[in-house]
């Protein structure tokens, strides 16, 4: 079984993740600490040098490739879903979970985090509402989970999504 996160920077992709992994004893995995480790650099400075195709290239080899691999937990950046290749091996390979969260939890969430390049900017929030305008379509057409972050704590959050994971796999068993 694998369990990939989708869903905007900010939503917990990355707690969530690792809190899901240990819980379902799975391997745990952020596509963005891969792309950094394959690179040998920090994700602004390949947006420096690379712009956000080059990133986008990147991301896409190593979604595709741990994709593959079988019992993970799988935290992808919030762009990931631009791409219909991600998209497309993602739901191919494992339960999509979408962690949905407000522009103003995203605001709150990364207002100190200096290594998100498309926020380093006189104005994230509108930065933020216009990323979530065009991504949010792409990240519902993707999940098998919707799963709302706001307010809530990360333990609560996994609590929920294995519940929904569990609910699938029993309805799924059910049409056999």
């Amino acid at each position: 079984m694998n369990i990939f996160l989708i869903g905007p920077m900010g939503a917990g992709k990355s707690t969530i993740g690792r809190l899901l992994s240990q819980e379902l004893n799975l391997e745990f995995v952020d596509s963005d600490k891969e792309i950094e480790t394959r690179a040998g650099a920090d994700i602004p400075w390949i947006f420096d040098v690379e712009g956000e195709t080059g990133f986008r290239d990147r991301e896409e080899s190593v979604i595709a490739s741990l994709s593959t691999q079988k019992g993970i937990v799988l935290s992808t950046g919030g762009g990931a879903v631009i791409r219909d290749a991600n998209r497309s091996v993602l739901k191919e390979h494992g339960t999509v979970v979408y962690l949905n969260t407000s522009v103003a939890q995203q605001l709150d969430r990364t207002s100190r985090d200096k290594n998100r390049p498309l926020l380093q900017t006189a104005d994230p929030e509108s930065v933020l509402k216009d990323l979530m305008s065009v991504r949010h379509p792409l990240y519902l057409e993707t999940a098998d989970i919707i799963v709302k972050t706001d307010g809530r704590h990360p333990k609560t959050v996994v609590t929920e999504i294995i519940k929904q994971i569990k609910s699938q796999s029993v309805l799924e068993s059910g049409q056999s």
